[in-house]
């Protein structure tokens, strides 16, 4: 077992806290998954259908998010927006992961002694 299995998962685990975030940032306006995804991706920040979904579903069973069906061109896809609660999660997570990045930047700038 070399170096790169260790670091594979911890990084696993810091992108699960993460995921969230990314995601609420992008339903500012209505979304169906498969574009949620490409613009997720597009920043640099792919996320899997498989978690995709099911976040989506739990976010919006928190009510956090709603959701509607639409019937445009092609197949009925599903849309998905930040609700009042969810810009609300998502001002307090932006702040909360500001104050963490903040501090990372100070634990990880700190000279040895």
């Amino acid at each position: 077992m070399g170096q790169a299995e260790p670091f594979h998962k911890l990084e696993l685990e810091l992108r699960r806290g993460v995921v969230v975030l990314a995601t609420l940032s992008q339903l500012r306006g209505p979304r169906y998954g498969y574009e949620l995804r490409q613009a997720l991706a597009e920043k640099g920040m792919p996320i899997e259908e498989g978690t995709l979904y099911p976040l989506l579903r739990r976010l919006e069973t928190q009510g956090f998010l709603r959701s509607e069906w639409r019937l445009e061109d092609g197949p009925p896809r599903r849309y998905y927006a930040l609700n009042a609660d969810g810009r609300k999660l998502l001002q307090n997570l932006t702040d909360a992961w500001q104050g963490m990045n903040d501090a990372m930047d100070r634990l990880l700038k700190e000279d040895p002694q």
